[in-house]
């Protein structure tokens, strides 16, 4: 087995991706589930993300779901991936990650975004604009206080239980994302392993703009992308294409769909702007054999310098997903060739 992967971290988001057919509670019922077995798997953290008026996806209250996974499973790091900072007020995401960091202790991740919601409606809904964004440095900074006692904001007040924790904090990098979090001294979340050349860049500037805070002393960086293993190559490649089809329907129609059986999908009749999104979601993602996505793998930890690897697979069967996940943690040495 090559060094580099062996030596990296390997973690898991779930976006509670729900099926045909299927509604949002079974969906958050099988990522709970989901966190248990990769608990078992040896996978490092086991996080879960935030999306608001989306059809196809049950995750809309990370904190709460995160509470559920963490209660479920004893070993495995939770966190979100992420909490979107703009749509909420620094002092209440700060509370509930004391009370996550209180139930749990040592077990929570706090992961961050930017992002604001997709449609006009859905922002209107939170009482949220485009421009809620603009400050996320300044957000992240209110927010991070809270937990020090320095936050200067609102001084007569404190956030209970947060005070006085460390909920490890991670920046997900959408445009400026990588110079705030390099700025403020935290850890890098950046995808895909795609856009491979972006990305080493802006985990260069990173790395050279770090500043060490009371957070992390060094940068740290994980780098995110969609993974697929199965028995062959074609095997693989059926697994992304569900994602890829709602990602086209998505852009097509308006609307982010359940996952389809990939039987269907491979017969239906597509526009040719559908088509044309539809072969962009499958490109660039690492997937193949074992022998395939290992070394794939190496080449982007080696490329980018990468220190986890954190991994957003979705599709339609859950049980290969499951043996996906489960290939993939034999590449990186997590479990062995014969579990």
């Amino acid at each position: 087995m090559s060094s580099s992967i062996a030596k990296t971290r390997l973690s898991v988001l779930d976006r509670s991706r729900t099926r045909e057919g299927e509604d949002g509670g079974s969906a958050l019922r099988a990522t709970v589930s989901l966190a248990r077995q990769l608990e078992g798997l040896g996978y490092h953290r086991f996080w879960v993300s935030e999306h608001h008026g989306v059809p196809g996806v049950a995750g809309s209250a990370p904190t709460v779901l995160a509470a559920a996974v963490a209660a479920a499973t004893s070993t495995i790091r939770v966190g979100t991936g992420g909490v979107m900072l703009p749509n909420h007020q620094p002092m209440v995401v700060a509370e509930q990650f004391g009370v996550l960091e209180s139930l749990f202790p040592g077990r929570i991740d706090m992961g961050l975004g930017r992002s604001v919601g997709f449609t006009d409606g859905v922002r209107r809904a939170l009482g949220r604009g485009k421009q809620d964004a603009d400050d996320f440095a300044g957000q992240l900074d209110e927010l991070l206080g809270w937990f020090t006692g320095s936050q200067r904001a609102h001084p007569q007040v404190h956030a209970r239980p947060a005070e006085g924790l460390r909920v490890p904090p991670y920046v997900l990098a959408t445009g400026e994302g990588a110079a705030v979090a390099a700025a403020a001294g935290l850890p890098l979340v950046i995808g895909d392993l795609r856009g491979r050349a972006k990305v080493v860049a802006a985990v260069e500037r990173y790395r050279a703009e770090f500043r060490p805070s009371v957070w992390s002393t060094e940068p740290y960086v994980v780098v995110a992308g969609t993974v697929a293993v199965a028995a062959t190559e074609e095997e693989a490649a059926r697994l992304l294409m569900p994602e890829a089809w709602a990602l086209a329907y998505s852009r097509t129609r308006g609307v982010f769909p359940p996952l389809e059986p990939p039987e269907r999908i491979g017969s239906r009749a597509m526009t040719d702007r559908q088509r044309e999104f539809y072969a962009s979601g499958l490109r660039g993602h690492i997937h193949g054999t074992e022998e395939q996505v290992r070394d794939a793998l190496e080449r982007a930890v080696a490329e980018t310098a990468a220190d986890e690897v954190l991994v957003t697979t979705s599709t339609y069967d859950r049980a290969a997903l499951l043996d996906s996940y489960a290939r993939l943690a034999r590449v990186a040495g997590l479990t062995r060739a014969d579990t």
